[in-house]
Order: structure tokens, then C-alpha cells, then sequence
């Protein structure tokens, strides 16, 4: 299926993130702490686990920091509760925005995540006001040149539910969550290395902003994933 161009805003928002890796780790350990909690701390019977486990590889965390943190959520030592939450709201030119976080004082997270709202131009929703936009769904993305036959060949032999090539040449696998490790290991044991590999929330639709437009979303995006308590801001916005 074709699909309009993903590549560069997928590229941006990479950048970005390289930019803020100090606080990857912070964010990956407060997910471990609450999927071991929740699942417990054998990474065979806890999918989730098993996927923080892997983030926290990918970003150079060492082996006794993720044990620790386990440990401590399953409890073998003494930790904080961390609770999920998840905001919704709207950004620049009516963008659909959800924030989900982790925190230990939701009373602190709703103001901060509120006033971040206000402040740069969005607008706080309530509960539901935008999430029937998005998709809970595993994504695989592919760069392009990578050829697209044998990912979807493998892909949908995996169990993918769909294949879609953008106009420059990306390619995305879109799972439902509970598929997305068996079609991940499934591509990459066939040498298919994928840019981005996450269980997200996926915009059925997007909004393009240009300009000051695209500038001034850019920013309330940043002082979200900036808070302290914020895992992940999801958005329909293309830069």
C-alpha cells in the first residue's frame, strides 16, 4: 500500500531525540520499574519487560543498573510507585497531542503538563478527546532502499497486518502490539535491520504545519517531552 512521505519527519524526530539522550535512561528505568511490577521480573513471561529490556541495551545501559531496577520493582529492595498516566490535548492548528506519564505525585504532573499546554499555544482536552485518532500498534520502519518484497514477505508470513511504502521509499510494518516481537525477530533474523522498532501510538491522520506554525508546535512538543514525568508524547503533526 502506498503511503505519504514518513521519512523526513521520522528523520527529524530522531534528531531530536539524540539531542535529549540524558534523559532516555531516567525514562527507560521508570518503564522497567512499572512492566516488572506489573508482570513481574522474568523476561520470559513478560513481554513488556523483555521490550524496556531491550531500549535499555540499545541505549548503553549497563546490566547491573537494569537488574537493580527489577529488583527493586519486584520487591527485592525498597523503591518509589510510579503510576501511568495519560494526557490529552491539542497543539498549533488543531494537532492532536496525547502524553502518557509516569509519575509518583499526579498532582504535580497534571499542572506541569497543563501549564506547559497553555503556555505555548495548546489547548489541555479531556480524556478520549483525541485518542480515537491514534492506534495502539507495533511499527517497524525501514529506510529507503531496503527492498520492499522480501520485508513484506516476511513480514506478513510473521503476522504484520499491514506493509505501506512512502513516497520516498520508507518502508513501515504496522503489528498489532501484541505481534510486534515475533514480526521484529522474524525481520531481523532475515537481515532486515529496521531504523525505528516500537509499540506506539500511531496518528490515523496527520496535519501539516509549516513555518511559524511548525515552529511553534516543535516548541510545545519539546517542553512536554522535557518534563520530568513525561515517557512519550505521541502527535499527528508533520513538520
Amino acid at each position: 500500500m502506498a503511503g505519504h512521505s514518513k521519512w523526513a519527519n521520522i528523520q527529524h524526530r530522531k534528531g531530536r531525540q539524540d539531542e535529549k539522550r540524558g534523559r532516555i535512561w531516567t525514562r527507560i528505568i521508570r518503564e522497567i520499574i512499572v512492566a516488572a511490577r506489573q508482570g513481574g521480573g522474568d523476561l520470559n513471561a513478560n513481554p513488556r519487560l523483555r521490550l524496556a529490556v531491550d531500549k535499555a541495551k540499545a541505549a548503553n545501559m549497563p546490566a547491573d543498573n537494569i537488574k537493580r531496577n527489577i529488583d527493586k520493582a519486584t520487591g527485592n529492595l525498597d523503591g518509589v510507585t510510579y503510576e501511568e498516566i495519560r494526557y490529552e490535548g491539542y497543539g498549533i492548528g488543531g494537532a492532536a497531542i496525547i502524553v502518557d506519564t509516569m509519575t509518583d505525585n499526579r498532582v504535580r504532573t497534571v499542572a506541569e503538563v497543563r501549564h506547559a499546554f497553555n503556555k505555548y499555544g495548546g489547548n489541555m482536552g479531556t480524556e478520549g478527546s483525541v485518542a480515537f485518532q491514534f492506534k495502539h500498534v507495533g511499527q517497524l520502519i525501514f529506510a529507503p532502499g531496503t527492498n520492499e518484497d522480501r520485508v513484506m514477505e516476511i513480514a506478513l508470513e510473521a503476522g504484520a497486518e499491514d506493509v505501506i511504502a512512502d513516497d520516498e521509499g520508507a518502508i513501515e510494518v504496522l503489528t498489532a502490539p501484541g505481534d510486534f516481537e515475533a514480526v521484529k525477530n522474524a525481520l531481523e533474523a532475515a537481515g532486515l535491520a529496521p531504523e525505528v522498532a516500537e509499540v506506539t501510538m500511531r496518528a490515523e491522520n496527520t496535519i501539516a504545519l509549516e513555518g511559524e506554525d511548525a515552529e511553534r508546535m516543535q516548541k510545545l512538543l519539546d517542553v512536554l517531552e522535557d518534563l520530568d514525568d513525561v515517557q512519550n508524547v505521541y502527535h499527528n503533526a508533520e513538520l
